[in-house]
């Protein structure tokens, strides 16, 4: 069995402990514009997206795309989800919702366009946590991914002020290299894996804070603002996510 750096107890009390976590999805929510493009460059009609409860990208792909959707988590709120739907101009039922464990789910359908946001590097083993979003994916489908990137600035704020959720994520995972190489060595074509975004950086346990230190991270935020107008380049020191593209 992989060895997964959370657990359920884990993901309760986070998403519990979430403030502001029902909001209204603009249209130019992060990465959409890059899976607009997929989605009409590939005719792609239905998508799902993994680990990704409360989900924000299955209800921005129904409500902008206009996807079939499905979230597939190991934790469910449906609550939590209904809320997110309505807030969002959508109702119970719009999206569909598969809880299981994904080292132990056996797919029903195959999806043109298979999804993670910030859940691979919660994983040891990089390769086999691809590999599990591959029984999902039609062939020439499209398998897109993303993580964030703490081997630069946002890292550096991380390991400082929230070691717990540091340590939950595999920094080795963030490696545009070796992502790439584990796509091509599970078959893939059209491999892309890249540094994404301008300068951000944040911290989970921004409230349990002392003014100091959210002093200093916002200090931080606005030099790095400031230098990426300048100078607009994406980079392993600033950029805070990696993108990953590829097709079955």
């Amino acid at each position: 069995m992989e060895q997964n750096l959370t657990d359920r107890a884990f993901w309760k009390s986070f998403w519990e402990s979430r403030k502001n976590l029902i909001f209204f999805l603009k249209p130019n929510y992060v990465f959409g514009d890059i899976l607009a493009k997929l989605i009409a460059e590939k005719n792609i009609k239905t998508a799902i997206e993994l680990g990704g409860f409360p989900g924000y990208y299955a209800a921005y792909l129904k409500k902008y795309q206009h996807l079939d959707t499905t979230l597939f988590d190991y934790f469910i709120h449906e609550g939590l989800i209904n809320q997110l739907l309505e807030k969002n101009g959508l109702k119970p039922g719009d999206i569909n919702i598969i809880e299981a464990d994904l080292f132990a789910y056996k797919p029903e359908k195959l999806y043109d366009l298979v999804l993670s946001f910030g859940l691979i590097e919660h994983f040891n083993d990089t390769k086999a946590i691809i590999a599990t979003h591959l029984q999902f994916l039609k062939p020439g489908g499209v398998l897109f991914i993303t993580l964030p990137n703490f081997k630069g600035v946002n890292g550096w704020i991380q390991r400082e002020f929230d070691r717990d959720n540091y340590d939950k994520h595999n920094i080795d995972s963030m490696n545009p290299k070796l992502l790439a190489q584990c796509c091509r060595e599970l078959g893939l074509t059209e491999v892309e894996s890249y540094y994404h975004g301008k300068f951000t950086i944040w911290l989970e346990n921004k409230g349990e804070r002392g003014g100091l230190v959210k002093a200093l991270v916002k200090t931080i935020w606005l030099a790095g603002k400031v230098f990426t107008k300048i100078v607009p380049v994406e980079s392993k020191g600033l950029s805070p996510y990696i993108v990953v593209k590829a097709l079955k």
